[in-house]
């Protein structure tokens, strides 16, 4: 029987002032969800209100930065097993930048198009697909295993938080200096991104994958996927994940479209009330390791994925004025779960899987958990299309909630903690776990 696995562990603290790459690793990263943040709200903006796009293209935009995990993270995380992590981030970082920085390029230039936004969001989604999946491996390189936690709440905690400063900078920056400018923003903050990564002194060993045979890359693939098929623990997060990302998309790639268009909101407020919104993600953070040491980590998975997303369903019901509060509320007791959650299934990924299958756990997992964000993002289209905008907010947001009946019914809704032992380094594949005691 497995002990059970604490998220917080010895709180030793001050690991962004003792730990100088983790802390180049933090603004790096810190800066890059700060940029994608202000894209995530300019780019909808640019086509809504300049290229006058409807409900399914921007869905069709947000599918677009997002299909690459389906079309190439499988082979992209047995490759990173096989590389130096570093030098894929600052590659995918740089790969950004220039991408970022050609919109509004294109746009002095007469060029702008609904295609070359499509264009831009598949690629930069693709230079996504390396740098998250490189990110997660090299992050246990460079803290010890006792700092993992620590480390996983402190990202994810300062993800929200430039998030929620980006989405406010961008309904901002498109209010006064136009939404095109907006990727100006975003384009400076990969170059502050490129120039963290190139500080840290860490320097990472040849990978023991890297002098396997190239044929073997399909096999490595195999491995993969059958660690997350074959271990329940695995099995059930991601199925969650994927189903909780459907929905989780569904309404947020119509999100700017219902408020702009239904609510009536110009688009300064647009970012302000996202931004509001989006600051339960600090919450989620900050509580995420302290709920699960007081109730057990699998306890705090389905409280934070099922009990608080549930006020997802206040979102619908938004409206001009006062009514734009219920958004709020909605939206920042959605953000606080996913988070919550976020930083909890982290700790654990790292801590139970072997260091040289991470990068084929993160590929398989992201396969499928983000493999269904292009579908619900097409899926919120079409039913804003088919069936109007707040109807289509009223059948995605229901799912959120939903999707955490998968967890309720797994081993997750069985135990008090998830596993804290790591699988054997030799493992391809995951041997069953008996379940904690409650």
């Amino acid at each position: 029987m497995t002990g059970p696995a604490r998220v917080t562990g010895p709180v030793r603290g001050g690991l962004l002032r003792r730990h100088r790459d983790f802390r180049l690793l933090w603004c790096g990263e810190t800066a890059g969800k700060f940029g994608a943040s202000v894209t995530g709200v300019a780019m909808p903006l640019i086509a809504v209100s300049d290229l006058h796009a409807g409900p399914f293209e921007a869905g069709l935009l947000t599918a677009a930065s997002w299909a690459p995990w389906l079309l190439i993270g499988l082979p992209v995380g047995a490759w990173v097993d096989r590389s130096r992590r570093r030098p894929v981030m600052m590659t995918a970082a740089a790969v950004s930048l220039v991408l970022f920085a050609g919109v509004p390029v294109a746009a002095l230039a007469g060029r702008l198009s609904m295609g070359l936004l499509l264009a831009v969001a598949l690629l930069t989604g693709t230079a996504a697909v390396f740098f998250q999946t490189a990110y997660s491996a090299y992050l246990p390189s460079i803290l010890e295993p006792a700092d993992q936690p620590e480390g996983n709440a402190k990202l994810h905690g300062s993800a929200s938080a430039a998030q929620i400063a980006g989405l406010g900078s961008g309904g901002l920056i498109a209010q006064f200096a136009g939404a095109v400018n907006g990727m100006f923003a975003n384009a400076a903050t990969f170059l502050v991104s490129l120039l963290c990564l190139s500080g840290i002194r860490h320097r990472e060993p040849r990978t023991p994958g890297a002098a396997r045979r190239p044929g073997s890359l399909t096999g490595e693939i195999g491995e993969g996927l059958r660690l997350v098929a074959r271990d329940p623990w695995l099995r059930t997060l991601t199925l969650f994940g994927a189903t909780s990302n459907l929905a989780l998309m569904g309404y947020q790639s119509i999100l700017v479209v219902f408020l702009v268009r239904t609510v009536e909101l110009a688009p300064g407020t647009v970012g302000a009330v996202v931004a509001a919104a989006g600051s339960g993600g600090i919450a989620g953070a900050f509580l995420a390791r302290r709920v699960a040491g007081r109730i057990g980590t699998a306890r705090a998975m389905l409280l934070f994925e099922l009990g608080v997303p549930a006020c997802a369903l206040l979102i619908p019901l938004s409206t001009d004025g006062a009514g734009v509060l219920l958004y709020v509320t909605g939206g920042f007791c959605v953000a606080a779960g996913v988070v919550a959650g976020n930083v909890i299934k982290a700790s654990f990924q790292q801590r139970y899987c072997p260091p040289g299958l991470l990068g084929r756990l993160t590929a398989s997992t992201a396969f499928l958990n983000y493999g269904t964000i292009p579908l619900g993002a097409l899926l919120g289209g079409a039913l804003g299309d088919a069936l109007g905008i707040r109807t289509a907010m009223w059948i995605t947001t229901a799912g959120v909630p939903l999707a955490g009946l998968l967890l309720l019914f797994s081993p997750v809704g069985r135990t008090r903690d998830l596993p804290a032992d790591p699988l054997p380094e030799s493992t391809g594949e995951a041997a069953s776990r008996q379940l904690s005691p409650r």
